[in-house]
């Protein structure tokens, strides 16, 4: 069965957070999937709203990166990939939950929506093997999805407004070094410590 058929009762190896949600049966773990993935997507375009600009970059600090991670660690790669999918669709259509209130596809920071799909489903792979069940292991995994949100966003920002790769860096990476370690720090409080109140942690 895949990720978002089979019911899950209890914490197993290759289990990720959203797991541990109770489901007695296929049709049930159906419906509690959609509601996963679609409140995944909301919680990242509301995480995206906390917005604050940075000078001299047309990317703010937003808490959506953040969030688009945490989706993504708990739901596990194919939901956390379907969310956040689900967030960047909905969003390229209209519904004003990209940073600062915007959609569509046309702003410069518009990579770095594509580099969380991405991350989401990476970090989600990771922690099926384990990759949020430490304080250790959870800041490689986030240092991992935030690689790839970078190595999506930074280019994206180059091509989109012309910028130099040294400019585009200095814009679109280096303001947000001290952000991501905090954040880092957060996740790896948090995380395991809902596993620890699961019960399991291996």
């Amino acid at each position: 069965m895949s990720a978002l058929s089979s019911p899950a009762t209890t914490t197993r190896p290759g289990a990720v957070l959203a797991d541990v949600l109770p489901a007695t049966s296929a049709g049930r773990a159906r419906v509690r999937d959609a509601a996963l993935v679609l409140g995944g997507a909301v919680l990242t375009g509301l995480a995206a709203q906390l917005s604050v600009p940075v000078p001299g970059s047309p990317v703010p600090v937003t808490g959506q990166t953040f969030a688009a991670l945490l989706v993504g660690t708990a739901l596990g790669a194919r939901r956390g990939f379907l969310s956040l999918g689900l967030y960047a669709v909905a969003g390229v259509a209209g519904v004003p939950w990209f940073s600062e209130g915007a959609s569509g596809f046309g702003m410069p920071s518009f990579g770095y929506i594509l580099g969380m799909l991405l991350a989401a489903t990476v970090v989600g792979a990771l922690a099926r093997r384990g990759g949020d069940r430490s304080p250790l292991r959870t800041v490689g995994t986030m240092a991992a999805g935030t690689a790839i949100i970078y190595a999506v966003g930074v280019p994206y920002l180059a091509l989109a407004t012309g910028m130099t790769a040294t400019e585009a860096m200095a814009a679109g990476l280096v303001p947000f070094l001290v952000g991501d370690a905090l954040k880092a720090a957060l996740a790896m409080g948090a995380l395991p410590t809902a596993w620890k109140l699961t019960g399991r942690r291996d």
